[in-house]
This record gives structure tokens, C-alpha cells and sequence, in this order.
């Protein structure tokens, strides 16, 4: 019964009908000459319509401030499209265009209140420590003590506002929503498992990818390569770099799919789904993240977990998909010198990715099964594989390439009929 739910709810995710040039416009900086040059790029390609181009005066940084982004961004975007709102259905942002929006200042009301619950979340996390360190502690008292934790975590959280920064692109999916809370995150109503209640009565939630790069010439090569790649049809092979780490969600710790057991159980369903799909694919399950030079001929991958280490272990064909889970991956897309991985998979060729801005916890990521699912049916474009599986919006995750391409249109390996919630025995995170 939950799979039916869930693929009843696919059926109003997203708009029924393909997505076409005229459906995408595109944000530059005009204090960055290379960003207009991708966008005619992607325009003269695609054939999108020259008038889905706006043009904002922003600060050349990968940075903004909120003050920035409300008045010189969302605000502008607003305002070109406020007789477009149903039309506009995918926003990409270019080179050149900042990749992230500063955080809220707490005010005195919120001080105030911190200086009651620091004290408390304090006793709170002693309370688990010493729980823990009982063999024979009820699991009862420890979930709730770790409950807690939780519960005070988050109300520091939202009163210090430490977390109200957010991915440029993610909070723009979020164009047409009146004033909503930024302390956190905002579950995504695009969301594949999205109920239809929460999705009733709320304005339009907005697409987004970037065309963007160390470079942009590296940020033209995403739409020449996506094109390229699906003239012919995406082939490769697959690789799953997961960590052996077990999912058990009834256990004494249980696991709602949303942890690290949660992931790395959805990263094994990956290479299942997909090796059934008849696709060459290689799992790797040591903790240890793949060696360099270990794959030629990759077309698709996912792994996890080398913080801020790009490490060179994949070959990649040219239309390549691939991420890497793992904070901050996206910090910066242009400084030559960073060992993240967003900016490095890119360098070597990669057609698209997607990573965070900022600490993202694992739900920032998109679960792979699903995500690597819906993109091999050949159903969806990139955007829309995106959009149907990342979890939150105002978050920390940007997606990187064509909104357009779809590499398995023309060798389809599933029907999106196969792709299920992932990890099975989870539990769902979007209302």
C-alpha cells in the first residue's frame, strides 16, 4: 500500500507533460561578461526563447548576503515574472551568478530565549552520555533522551539562526512562497513521496539547475556534452563507492533511512536496481572511498565519503552523471585551488553533478536509488530526476548541469514504475 501511495503521489509531482526550451529561463550577472556568453550559449543550443533571459546587477563573489539576495535577486526575478509564474517552470542560474545566501541575525527575543535553552540542551546531552555508557539501559529512555537532544538541537538552531544560510538555487525554488521560516529547511512538495495535502494550497515551487563551472568554458561544455550524449544515448558502466555501514531501522538505534545506515543501504540499492536493469555495474563496500585510476568507462556515479578530498578514481565517458555525498562539496565552484568535489568531478569531464554549499546532513542529499532511478527510465530530465528526489528546499544542495538533458530518453533501462522509496523498511521525510 505505501508503494501505491507513493506512486499516486508521482503522478501530481510534477507537471505531466515534457519540458520544452520555451519552460526555462535563465539569470545572469551583468557584472560578469562570461555569465551572458553561457547563456546565449544554452539559449542558441536548446533553443530557448530569447526573451526567458534576465538580466541582474549582482556582486561578482559566490557569495551573498540575505539583504542581497532579497533585494537585487529573488525580488528582480519576481518582478520579470510576475506574469509568468505558471510559465517559468525551471529558473538556471549561470556563471558568474552567486552560489550562496548568508543567514538571518537573531534578534533580542531570540537571544534571550537561547540563554535558557543552551543550559538545558547541555544537561540533555550529559543525560545520553551517561545512558549510553549502560549496558542494560532501557531503549526506551534512550530514544527519548536522545529525542531530546534532537528537540533542543533544533530550537538552538532556529533561535541562533546558525542555519539559515541556504544554496542560492534551493532557495529559489521557493520564488513564489509568501514569508516562510529560513532558520532550517522547507520539505520539498516537488518531492516524488510528497502527500497531496501538503502540496494543497501552496503557490508553485520552482525547478532549478545551474550552468555554472571553474570555468566557463567548462560551463558551456555541460550543454554541448548533454546534447552530445544523448544523440547517441548514454553508455557506461556504473560504479557505487558505498562504506559497508548496515541499515536496521528496528533496531535498539533505530534508523529512520535518513542516516548514514540509511544511505548506504540506498547506495547498494543503487547498484541492485541498476545492475537488474541489465547495466554493467561495480559496488565497492569498504569503508575506504575507491583508489585513484580504478574505473575507466563511468557514466554513472555515486559515492561517499572523502570530506573536501576529491580523489581521482573514476574515468568518466562524456554526458558522465556523478556525485559525491559529503559536506560541502559546492562551496565554490571557481577557486582553482579547492579539493572539493563538485568543482573537480566537473574538471574531469563530468556533465552533471550536484553538491552542498554547507553542511547539508545526509537528507540534504537526494536518496541515489531514487535519484539514479528515475534518470535511467529516460522519462525525466535531469531536473526533474532532481526535483522529484532532493528532500528540502532553502537548503545547501545545487544541482550543476543542463535541466534538459535527458541521457537515457533513447535507451530507457527501467520504467519509473521500478523505482521505489529507498532504502526499503524507511520512512518518509517529506510531509
Amino acid at each position: 500500500m505505501r508503494f501505491l501511495l507513493a506512486a499516486v503521489a508521482s503522478l501530481v509531482a510534477l507537471p505531466a507533460v515534457a519540458l520544452e526550451p520555451a519552460d526555462v529561463w535563465l539569470v545572469v550577472n551583468k557584472n560578469v561578461p562570461e555569465s551572458r556568453q553561457v547563456a546565449d550559449h544554452y539559449m542558441a543550443k536548446r533553443g530557448v526563447p530569447k526573451g526567458n533571459l534576465i538580466v541582474l546587477d549582482l556582486p561578482k563573489t559566490e557569495d551573498m548576503s540575505r539583504d542581497e539576495y532579497d533585494k537585487k535577486f529573488a525580488g528582480p526575478i519576481r518582478a520579470a515574472l510576475k506574469d509568468k509564474k505558471d510559465a517559468a517552470k525551471v529558473i538556471v542560474t549561470t556563471y558568474g551568478v552567486p552560489l550562496k545566501v548568508g543567514g538571518e541575525v537573531p534578534t533580542g527575543a531570540d537571544k534571550k530565549e537561547l540563554e535558557k535553552v543552551r543550559p538545558e540542551l547541555a544537561a540533555a546531552r550529559k543525560q545520553v552520555a551517561e545512558l549510553e555508557k549502560q549496558k542494560d539501559a532501557p531503549a526506551a529512555e534512550l530514544n527519548a533522551a536522545r529525542t531530546r537532544v534532537r528537540v533542543l538541537e533544533n530550537r538552538e538552531a532556529f533561535l541562533s539562526r546558525s542555519e539559515s544560510n541556504a544554496c542560492v538555487d534551493s532557495e529559489l525554488m521557493l520564488l513564489w512562497w509568501p514569508k516562510y521560516d529560513l532558520p532550517r529547511w522547507i520539505p520539498n512538495p516537488l518531492n516524488f513521496q510528497a502527500s497531496q495535502a501538503y502540496r494543497n494550497g501552496k503557490e508553485p515551487v520552482v525547478m532549478t539547475a545551474r550552468l555554472d563551472g571553474p570555468t566557463a568554458a567548462i560551463a558551456k561544455r555541460l550543454v554541448d556534452d548533454a546534447m552530445a550524449a544523448e544523440a547517441k544515448g548514454l553508455e557506461g558502466n556504473v560504479v557505487i563507492d558505498a562504506r559497508g555501514i548496515p541499515f536496521n531501522p528496528k533496531g535498539k538505534v533505530t534508523d529512520s533511512g535518513h542516516g548514514y545506515g540509511g544511505y548506504d543501504e540506498s547506495f547498494r540499492e543503487t547498484a541492485k536496481l541498476l545492475e537488474g536493469a541489465g547495466m554493467k555495474v561495480t559496488l565497492d563496500q569498504k569503508n575506504e572511498v575507491l583508489p585513484p585510476n580504478s574505473a575507466k568507462g563511468v557514466a554513472l556515479y555515486a559515492g561517499w565519503y572523502s570530506h573536501g578530498k576529491f580523489v581521482d578514481s573514476s574515468e568518466f565517458v562524456q554526458g558522465a552523471v556523478a556525485w559525491h555525498l559529503a559536506s560541502s562539496e559546492a562551496t565554490t565552484l571557481r577557486r582553482p585551488e579547492t579539493a572539493v568535489w563538485c568543482p573537480n568531478l566537473l574538471r574531469k569531464g563530468v556533465c552533471a553533478t550536484l553538491g552542498p554549499v554547507a553542511e547539508p546532513y545526509t537528507i540534504g542529499f537526494p536518496k541515489p536509488a531514487e535519484f539514479f532511478g528515475f534518470l535511467v527510465t529516460g522519462e525525466y530530465t535531469l531536473v526533474e530526476c532532481y526535483s522529484r528526489t532532493v528532500l528540502m528546499c532553502s537548503w545547501m544542495t545545487v544541482l550543476i548541469g543542463d535541466p534538459l538533458y535527458n541521457p537515457y530518453q533513447k535507451n530507457a533501462k527501467l520504467k519509473s514504475a521500478d523505482v521505489q522509496p529507498s532504502p526499503k523498511g524507511g520512512r518518509k521525510f517529506v510531509p
